[in-house]
């Protein structure tokens, strides 16, 4: 099969990469036949040495499953990206995704969705709603990431919430957290980035514009070492601070802010699926505007580059024309 390969060092296109086994244990896993799989600031990470991963990267995918339990066979589906053990105690109180001995779609020990086929354990499926395109439907693990904030820290209209970050998370987290009806604002580099947040009734500020100021939640979405001690100096005393971003460096900030202040610190992942698709079949949240270009799998090297281009929108890869 088709599928992007990373070495550690080297990212290349194999046209003849060695496609998933068929399900062995068909009431446990599927193979998904990849229809669209969405580039994130994460897959860029692992090109920079985020995690030690080597095989095929990519983690955000609809696709229709081919091979697996019959009731799935046909349907199309997105996917939870951790594959925990299933019998240790994070994995019996449903917290697979903290599982020590998971693997991780794309990220750790697991190949992911750049390529024409993916293994994913059948537990991890959610079928796609009808109503929905592949388009939207691509964006659901993202999505679901943004929705983990609201089931971390409770916000409702009497909190003012900041979003550091006017990227593809920055946008569905400020969308996100203005359903809550809590006064949002999201704080970004792009003005044309920020006209996107804006039209889902968020207030906008450029960086250049920014005036120090505090909040009572604070979430970083940059996607940089430089956005946390930004995020950090916006939290208000005894305010929460929600850490979005990944990245393959080391922060360099004073911690002493978090205690004189008595902030609250959490860190912030995955997500709840269920959430992210019921959002996206009702259209209370709009994520095709941040869509920018779509390439063939045989031109992944390119869409990579473009995708890491300063100001890039959501690049997609589609396994076949």
């Amino acid at each position: 099969m088709q599928a992007l390969h990373w070495d550690g060092h080297d990212l290349r296109f194999d046209p003849a990469y060695r496609e998933p086994t068929a399900p062995t244990d068909a009431s446990s896993m599927a193979l998904v036949k990849v229809h669209l799989a969405g580039v994130c600031s994460t897959d860029l990470q692992i090109l920079r040495g985020y995690m030690d991963f080597t095989g095929v990267p990519g983690h955000e995918f609809v696709g229709s499953v081919v091979d697996g339990p019959e009731p799935w066979r046909g349907k199309r589906v997105v996917g939870e990206i951790n594959f925990g053990c299933g019998v240790c105690d994070s994995c019996r109180r449903e917290l697979a995704r903290h599982c020590a001995n998971r693997s991780v779609m794309g990220i750790v020990s697991a190949d992911g969705a750049f390529a024409e086929y993916v293994a994913v354990p059948v537990h991890n499926l959610h079928a796609v709603p009808d109503s929905l395109s592949d388009e939207e439907a691509v964006f659901t693990e993202p999505l679901a990431a943004a929705f983990e904030i609201l089931t971390q820290i409770h916000i409702d209209h009497g909190h003012e919430v900041l979003v550091v970050g006017d990227g593809k998370l920055g946008n569905l987290c400020a969308q996100v957290l203005a359903l809550t009806g809590a006064r949002v604002t999201g704080l970004g580099k792009h003005a044309d980035k920020l006209a996107l947040i804006k039209k889902a009734g968020v207030r906008t500020i450029l960086l250049t514009d920014w005036q120090a100021r505090q909040f009572d939640i604070v979430v970083e979405a940059t996607g940089s070492a430089s956005g946390l001690e930004l995020a950090l100096g916006a939290v208000r005393p005894r305010g929460t601070l929600s850490l979005k971003s990944t990245i393959a460096g080391k922060h360099q900030v004073s911690l002493a802010p978090i205690v004189i202040n008595e902030i609250n610190v959490i860190g912030s992942r995955c997500g709840p699926f269920p959430d992210a698709l019921d959002a996206l079949a009702a259209k209370r949240v709009a994520v095709t505007p941040l869509i920018e270009e779509t390439f063939l799998l045989s031109q992944g090297l390119v869409a990579l580059a473009a995708a890491g281009r300063p100001g890039a929108k959501k690049i997609m890869l589609r396994a076949t024309p």
